[in-house]
């Protein structure tokens, strides 16, 4: 793909370019404008946790051990969810299409509920994980699916395998994807998105799934760009203070 619009994969990451130059990812720009209380009091949570199961076995570490070994305790979990959520996804993208795929016994309840819903939903895919754009207001996502149900509407979906379900915020990163001016087809040509009637989160478990309904209105999407625009105010403020004055007698 030569275009000058597209999104880049490195490692474990991503990132967007638009006409040649790089613009903050959705994610990215909610991450860092909307505070994350749930996620906070869960690292907290997560750290106590290894702190009183682990009591001995960490009291036998020397000190700065021990230490990074708590520091890191909500790394470590928030690593291996995301690496099956990861994995999770790339079988959703497969059995959207239609595909064959080798099932991991870990993850087979979460396919078996992919699967249910992609029965019980008739899902007609529009598409899927395709790079979508606003020149407006200089952002890039990648939703993962957008499909015809048997509701006969077109619904913007995002699929979830996290312990406790959606979070309400999910309601702006679904609006940010619905309101991108144009998707990258497979060609890298810049289509029209296609107008979207619902969203929401197909959220995959061991024993089944849920289909979420969110709020992705224009209202939603005002609300987003406040957040983007948190996000950028904290990331340029680094550059707002100056060099120490000298002073005259000095």
């Amino acid at each position: 793909m030569t275009s000058k619009t597209k999104r880049r994969n490195h490692g474990r990451g991503h990132s967007y370019l638009l006409d040649g130059h790089k613009v903050s990812g959705v994610t990215t720009l909610i991450s860092g404008g909307f505070p994350k209380t749930a996620l906070i009091n869960w690292a907290a949570r997560t750290v106590a946790a290894k702190a009183v199961d682990e009591w001995d076995d960490l009291a036998k570490l020397p000190v700065s051990e021990r230490l990074r070994a708590l520091e890191k305790a909500h790394e470590v979990v928030r690593n291996s969810a995301g690496l099956r959520g990861t994995r999770v996804h790339e079988l959703a993208h497969r059995l959207t299409h239609g595909e064959e795929v080798e099932v991991p016994a870990e993850l087979a309840g979460h396919v078996d509920a992919c699967v249910r819903f992609l029965d019980e939903w008739e899902v007609e895919p529009l598409f899927t994980e395709r790079p979508v754009f606003s020149r407006e207001h200089l952002y890039g996502g990648s939703p993962d699916l957008v499909a015809r149900l048997r509701d006969g509407k077109t619904w913007l979906l995002d699929w979830k395998t996290n312990t406790n379900g959606p979070y309400g915020d999910m309601a702006f990163q679904l609006a940010a994807y619905r309101y991108a001016e144009f998707y990258l087809g497979e060609d890298g040509e810049e289509c029209e998105m296609p107008a979207i009637d619902e969203a929401g989160v197909v959220w995959l478990r061991a024993d089944g799934y849920d289909l979420f309904p969110f709020e992705a209105g224009p209202d939603v999407f005002r609300q987003f760009l406040y957040i983007a625009e948190v996000s950028r105010a904290a990331q340029d403020c680094r550059d707002y203070q100056g060099d120490p004055l000298i002073g005259v007698d000095a």
